[in-house]
């Protein structure tokens, strides 16, 4: 039986609590007092502040609160910080209350969005509460991970409900939210019920905390010795994550038999990037890597062992905590500071807390243990005075080696602190945009009166309160004199004393708000352009969230390879330094689109919430005729290739929706196919995740996981595969352009074409001709011709030069080895020959 089986006849309170606990006590669960407490003011209609430590059941206290409002008959809403964990609670609570009583709302996906419980990322909540108000279908909010309420850049959206929704029962969860009698007092006031702030400092698993002045590889040495493992080492960077993985492969981590399990385990995974490889000996050795960057497989496979007991250790970084399923024993801090992009600065007690939160396992440790790593110049003195012994004479002598330059000074009193000190208050980030007076304009009643109690009843200081209120009669008066809204002479039927002159999407302030403009920019296109399919595609690139560490990496090979060309040219430093200012990422029709956007903005004010940014990375990467990893090597990315499939799995998505079916030319529909294929042999997940979201029922979240990890064929989907054909052969043609015949030689060694071959080859070519097109038209279908011979399991293809005569009689011939294809995920192409016909 499901918890949906065992709702009571009533919403007594006393029934609702015994049928919810006598559930959870059939599950082999019992409450701990502070669940207890929670979920008796819960089914008595009170609002809940539950501040316990992690692994001290908040769940299950959202499972009962959903439980109450169900049977209450109330819309219920659980919202969480990321999409992940989104998408992770939705399948959960399927599983409680039926796949017909859940959906879930994330901007970008809509599943049963009809339900009674539905899951959704806090933005969708503020946008509903912005748009309705108190006349939201909403019942009951619960609030999961609520510190934050004090992310500088979406804090808003977590603060937008409290103050629109008075309707509502909230309850609001986190293991690190300092005081929040401010917030007990603001609920009561607003929404007319009692709030009760329900607070615990007991952990279920007990910490211990330890500061070490000893060589790292001596403290994890001591920690597996005293099976304090899995340990989970902090690093405040990526790199410095791998890296430690990397030094940790000289201990000896795992028994033969050990070792055994984990490569069972792994099975016949596939490790297909330049990280991956890496990664593969690092897990076979107990080693785990864990971070935002990777490949979200990797991820998947890290914790799988770590879940199986199989890793000792964890190199990851300080972002672990939210929705993320990885068990550890001990986490050890390697520093107790780290920079926030614009300053190093010592560790928050909230950072330190939700970090330190995640050692010990309830159900599996009885304790957990928290290290923290002194500096390393610390650990070096300390070894040297040991060395010294107790010789006063000898210990003075000691050279003491001092802090690096920049080191931002913390030691055993910073970190006793951090453990004394109770996580920061909550930090009000409220802000006005274009899209919350539209919201609130486009609602029933009084819209001056609204955005007053908005702008003056919030949690902001009255100084923020006047600047806010400044930039919203702006705003107000930029949407008058663009005649998006008018006053009326009197009220309406539905009593708007201002309305709207358009029609607003349900969605405009969701995902890809930039979508309307996209549509319209498109029309400024020339369809018979041999470029249209990517001006198309840059179009879309252009209202997509920038990849910053992809669009760093493009600067940075722009800049160095115009260093190195100005060195050729004899440019004096001087002068290269000047103009290397004015080199930057690629930014395909920049001006078209800014014109365009300018003049879009002024009949769409509320696109000014979201700038504009032109940029080329599927572009670039169809343009060069690359793999996923040809590209992340070219451009350094390996460290961050799952940020670079997040990307390009949204703009796939991007470009399948927003471009219609009218629109899209075959050359267009190539692209997309192409990058479909691309992003599902690296890694599935992420677009087989909204496949299966639509058919929760037909397949678990467990299941599509495994299934994400057993690639399908790459020539499964003919269409993508003779593209990735055609790029296979176009990346032998602009490297011969460029006469890069050592690249050449690299590529093509196992079909005997190796750099000489190539040169000779080449040779012959430049003596009839100067140049070698590379254009749109050089890449185009018809100079590739494609000989399907399906008996042998091969193609013949041959790829035509773009000579500047138009004689078309030179170019590549090879064999394209279907099986071979299959096996690595990519176009295997063999060259048998290169010169005229």
């Amino acid at each position: 039986m499901t918890l949906i089986d065992h709702l009571p006849n009533d919403a007594d309170p006393d029934a609702l609590f015994e049928a919810f606990s006598g559930w959870a006590e059939q599950q082999g669960i019992s409450l701990y007092p502070a669940q207890e407490e929670a979920l008796i003011e819960v089914v008595s209609g009170a609002n809940v502040i539950l501040s316990t430590p992690t692994g001290s059941g908040k769940s299950l206290v959202a499972a009962g609160a959903h439980f109450t409002a169900l049977a209450n008959d109330q819309v219920t809403f659980y919202t969480a910080p990321i999409k992940a964990l989104v998408s992770e609670k939705f399948f959960d609570l399927c599983k409680l209350f039926g796949t017909e009583n859940v959906g879930m709302l994330t901007g970008d996906a809509s599943v049963n969005a009809d339900a009674p419980v539905i899951c959704c990322t806090a933005e969708v909540l503020a946008s509903i509460a912005l748009r309705d108000g108190k006349d939201a279908d909403i019942g009951q909010v619960v609030m999961d991970e609520f510190h934050f309420y004090a992310e500088p850049d979406r804090g808003w959206a977590w603060q937008i409900p409290l103050l629109e929704l008075p309707q509502a029962q909230f309850i609001l969860m986190s293991a690190t939210l300092g005081d929040m009698s401010r917030f007990e007092a603001d609920l009561t006031r607003r929404t007319g019920k009692p709030t009760s702030l329900v607070r615990s400092a007991t952990r279920p698993v007990p910490l211990s905390y330890e500061y070490r002045t000893t060589a790292m590889t001596e403290t994890l040495t001591e920690l597996l010795e005293t099976r304090q493992s899995p340990v989970y080492i902090v690093h405040f960077t990526q790199a410095a994550a791998v890296e430690r993985a990397q030094a940790l492969m000289s201990i000896n981590m795992c028994t033969r038999a050990e070792k055994d399990a984990i490569a069972q385990l792994i099975g016949n995974f596939r490790f297909t990037t330049k990280f991956g490889r890496n990664l593969s000996r690092y897990v076979r050795h107990g080693i785990g890597v864990h971070h935002a960057g990777m490949l979200p497989k990797y991820r998947r496979l890290v914790e799988k062992l770590a879940q199986a007991g199989l890793l000792k250790v964890i190199c990851g970084t300080d972002t672990l905590g939210v929705g993320v399923n990885v068990p550890i024993r001990t986490v050890l801090f390697t520093a107790l500071t780290k920079y926030d992009g614009s300053r190093v600065r010592t560790l928050r007690a909230r950072e330190f807390h939700q970090i330190a939160g995640r050692a010990g396992r309830a159900g599996f440790d009885t304790a957990g243990f928290v290290v923290a790593q002194a500096p390393e110049h610390v650990v070096e003195n300390e070894k040297a005075l040991a060395k010294a012994g107790d010789d006063p004479k000898k210990r003075r002598k000691v050279v003491r080696k001092k802090a690096p330059e920049g080191f931002v000074n913390w030691g055993e009193n910073t970190f006793e602190k951090l453990i004394a000190s109770d996580p920061e208050p909550l930090t009000s980030r409220f802000r006005v945009t274009h899209a919350m007076l539209l919201s609130v304009i486009a609602r029933p009643g009084n819209a001056f009166d609204a955005m007053r109690k908005l702008l003056e009843d919030n949690h902001e200081p009255r100084k923020n309160q006047l600047r806010h209120i400044r930039r919203a009669i702006a705003i107000y008066r930029s949407l008058l004199d663009g005649g998006i809204v008018e006053r009326l002479t009197k009220p309406d039927a539905e009593g708007r004393i201002v309305r709207l002159t358009v029609d607003l999407q349900q969605d405009f302030a969701l995902n890809q708000p930039l979508s309307t403009f996209a549509l319209a920019a498109f029309d400024l296109l020339d369809p018979e352009s041999p470029s249209y399919a990517l001006d198309m595609v840059s179009v879309v690139e252009s209202t997509l969230d920038d990849p910053r560490q992809i669009l760093a990496a493009q600067q940075n090979k722009a800049r160095g390879e115009a260093v190195a060309q100005m060195k050729a040219d004899g440019v004096e430093y001087e002068e290269r330094m000047e103009r290397l200012m004015d080199v930057e990422y690629p930014k395909p029709l920049e001006e078209l689109l800014f014109h365009a956007y300018g003049l879009y903005r002024k009949s769409h004010p509320w696109v000014g919430d979201h700038p504009l940014s032109p940029k080329s990375v599927i572009r670039d990467m169809y343009e060069r005729a690359m793999t996923f990893t040809e590209f992340t090597s070219f451009y350094e990315l390996a460290r961050t290739e799952g940020i670079v499939l997040r990307y390009l799995a949204s703009a796939f998505k991007a470009l399948d929706h927003t471009v219609p079916d009218d629109l899209k030319s075959e050359d267009f529909e190539d692209i997309i196919a192409w990058l479909g294929e691309m992003v599902r042999q690296v890694d599935s997940s992420l677009l087989d995740e909204w496949e299966q979201l639509a058919n929760p029922e037909v397949e678990t979240a467990d299941q599509a996981a495994e299934r994400a990890d057993q690639v399908r064929p790459v020539t499964a989907n003919a269409r993508a595969f003779r593209v990735l054909v055609r790029n296979a052969l176009f990346r032998r043609v602009e490297l011969a352009a460029l006469d890069k015949v050592e690249e050449l030689g690299e590529m093509d060694a196992d079909s005997g074409w190796d750099a000489d071959a190539w040169g000779e080859a080449m040779d012959a070519y430049w003596d009839e001709y100067d140049e070698l097109g590379t254009g749109p038209d050089a890449r185009g279908p018809k100079l590739l011709q494609i000989q399907e011979d399906a008996e042998h399991g091969l193609w013949k293809v041959r790829q035509t030069f773009a000579d500047p005569n138009g004689d078309h009689d030179w170019g590549i011939s090879a064999e394209v080895d279907l099986a071979a294809s299959d096996e690595e995920g990519r176009a295997v192409v063999r060259v048998t020959d290169v010169g005229q016909l």
